[in-house]
């Protein structure tokens, strides 16, 4: 054992045994050790406190059932996993709860949302500029449905050609559309 656990052993064995001073070292010990334990764990300041009080209570009522001659350390982690796997579980259970369901979102816009207004008829005059490979393979992809598997086959070219030559397209066409 470390120096450091050893007085927390002594100091619960007192408290078991009715010593209100060990009593009250030790549960502040106690919250100076767990504190950072629950601050990476959690994000706001009331939170902390809140489940810091929830887990000296616990500790407090199972302080029965600590086994003097094991760790103190080790015991309290547990308690203090333990309360806040439940306060996670409940604030999550809560943030469901009060989730907005996107389906009645979407039904409340007047057009759906993935629509987008640029289709490729609308921006046909812009393609027909590009380069005539990248014309050929956007053309194949948006207008006729092909993936770029299938695009790569029939013009010869790899996959990944296919791809690139369509990215630096689309990067052209949205520079473009940008300065309209």
């Amino acid at each position: 054992m470390t120096e450091k656990t050893e007085p927390l052993e002594a100091l619960m064995k007192q408290a078991i045994n009715g010593d209100k001073r060990a009593y009250a070292v030790l549960l502040q010990e106690t919250s100076r050790f767990l504190r950072p334990f629950l601050a990476k764990r959690l994000n706001m300041a009331a939170e902390l406190d809140d489940l810091m009080q929830e887990i000296l209570i616990s500790i407090h009522k199972a302080r029965h059932t600590y086994d003097g001659e094991r760790p103190f350390k080790p015991w309290a982690y547990a308690i203090a996993r333990y309360r806040l796997q439940d306060h996670l579980r409940l604030h999550y259970s809560d943030q469901l709860r009060q989730a907005i369901d996107l389906s009645d979102v979407e039904n409340s816009l007047p057009d759906p949302v993935t629509k987008s207004a640029v289709t490729y008829e609308s921006i046909r005059g812009e393609i027909r500029a590009l380069p005539q490979k990248q014309a050929a393979i956007l053309k194949m992809m948006h207008q006729e449905g092909y993936t770029a598997k299938e695009v790569a086959k029939k013009i010869g070219m790899k996959e990944s050609a296919v791809k690139v030559a369509a990215y630096r397209a689309y990067k052209i066409l949205r520079n473009k559309l940008e300065r309209l």
